[in-house]
């Protein structure tokens, strides 16, 4: 058996390539859309690709089955209670299939969403416990997956709830200690709360550890894992749509096109939103009007699905020779309206220079000055609310960072605003969405509410 786990640290996803060596035959489970490493693999290996399984509608990012389809002529298969535009094999629970010796077994595991499945992998067709067990969103180390997610049109949370709670405690758990738990997502994921850094496990050591696992009624369990959740970024029902659809396939081969300042600047009066991927510093001490900061360092596709509407076009502008890699991360989140890219910034902007501005940025320090004030300034936590709960700013606002472009009008306009996530990150896309939105006096929190926590420690 050949099987490997591919991981994707901006996304927190992991997708599978299991194989039989003596045939050739493989299966390819949850994969990105940018599909070359899973093509060259194949080929190093000998391996004819000739299955794609996706163990649910995923709402994160768009699933590469079309394109491994296209490129193999592979067969695309899902729970039987999914329903798809394209050609796709309605995979039921109990269903076997062979890859020669090796052999995937499907066991339907509703919850996260109502077609999901996860998929039990035996090294040999006779053997009596399975080698592992892939578990897309359903069972994670440390976690399981929610059930509150708008991935599932027309069920509740509640509904979906009851779900997962049998595949997790009676159809999981009713496995042996052994099998391993390989699952579609590991920490930083929005699907869940309380995921591990770790990327396999075991039932056994899942039984012993995972809150979600241990013994406990039906009610206890709904309450546990629907509440604390995070907030779901905006583009998840985006996908989770369009995961259904015959969309248009990603090519990789086709590049992004360089704009010059002039064409950059016209396409942006189109309507087109400026995305500059740079570092917060180097986007405070220049950027274009109106820009949003996403930071490539860090949860990039995320964190643009959350700010910029999918159907709008996107400028980008990139750290040095970094272009091509922020198309191809917009691309895994089905955002494929990607204008154009500006050549060298620093030296296009001096082109620009009337439409370049810089960006405040406050320190703990200067904040509890500043709060001392009578104008003192609005404080806005774009936190989760697990985090929030740790502590906050005494008197701040709350509203977290996948929720603030529907939120925006709870930010008060008639005050100085200070916005602070826990180190930096989300709060410099925070304060650029605000002052994207109009808003001219806002500042972002250096070092972020672990900053604040130290300057008070010390006093």
């Amino acid at each position: 058996m050949l099987f490997t786990q591919y991981y994707l640290d901006c996304l927190s996803q992991a997708s599978y390539l299991i194989a039989d060596d003596s045939t050739g035959r493989a299966v390819l489970v949850d994969p990105r859309r940018d599909i070359d490493e899973y093509l060259a693999d194949a080929r190093a290996h000998g391996l004819t690709v000739e299955g794609v399984i996706n163990t649910h509608f995923h709402a994160d990012f768009l699933a590469g089955h079309l394109e491994v389809a296209a490129a193999t002529g592979a067969w695309i298969g899902y729970g039987h209670r999914a329903e798809t535009e394209y050609a796709s094999r309605k995979l039921t629970d109990g269903e076997r299939i062979s890859l020669g010796d090796v052999t995937l077994e499907i066991m339907e595991t509703p919850g996260h969403t109502p077609e999901s499945i996860s998929v039990l992998v035996y090294e040999h067709a006779t053997d009596p416990t399975p080698y592992g067990m892939l578990t897309g969103d359903a069972l994670f180390i440390g976690d399981v997956g929610r059930p509150d997610l708008l991935a599932s049109l027309g069920v509740t949370a509640d509904e979906l709830g009851r779900m997962l709670y049998d595949s997790v405690q009676r159809k999981l758990m009713g496995l042996p200690d052994e099998v391993r738990v390989f699952p579609a997502h590991g920490a930083g994921s929005a699907c869940g709360k309380n995921l591990s850094t770790e990327r396999q496990s075991t039932i056994g050591e899942q039984r012993r550890t995972n809150y979600a696992c241990a013994p406990m009624s039906e009610e206890q369990f709904l309450a546990l894992v629907t509440g604390g959740q995070p907030a779901a970024p905006g583009y998840f029902a985006f996908d989770a749509v369009l995961n259904r659809k015959a969309r248009e396939l990603f090519d990789h081969a086709r590049p992004a096109r360089p704009l010059t300042p002039a064409e950059f600047l016209a396409a942006r009066a189109d309507g087109a939103v400026v995305v500059d991927a740079r570092d917060p510093q180097e986007y405070a001490a220049g950027h274009l009007r109106g820009a949003l900061n996403v930071p490539a360092d860090g949860r990039f596709a995320e964190t643009a699905g959350s700010v910029v509407a999918p159907d709008r076009p996107v400028l980008v502008v990139a750290p040095q020779d970094r272009e091509e890699e922020i198309v191809v991360r917009l691309a895994r989140i089905g955002f494929d309206r990607v204008a154009g890219y500006l050549r060298e910034p620093e030296g296009a902007f001096l082109e620009m220079i009337g439409e370049v501005t810089r960006a405040s940025r406050v320190t703990a320090t200067e904040l509890r000055a500043a709060l001392d004030r009578p104008d003192a300034p609005v404080v806005l936590d774009v936190r989760n609310a697990g985090e929030r709960e740790q502590g906050a700013v005494d008197g701040s606002l709350h509203i977290p960072l996948a929720e603030l472009t529907r939120r925006l009008d709870e930010v008060p306009a008639d005050r100085p605003v200070v916005v602070h996530c826990a180190g930096g990150y989300r709060s410099s896309v925070a304060a650029s969405l605000l002052r994207n939105a109009g808003r001219a006096d806002v500042s972002d929190l250096l070092g972020g509410y672990g900053a604040w926590q130290g300057l008070h420690a010390a006093a």
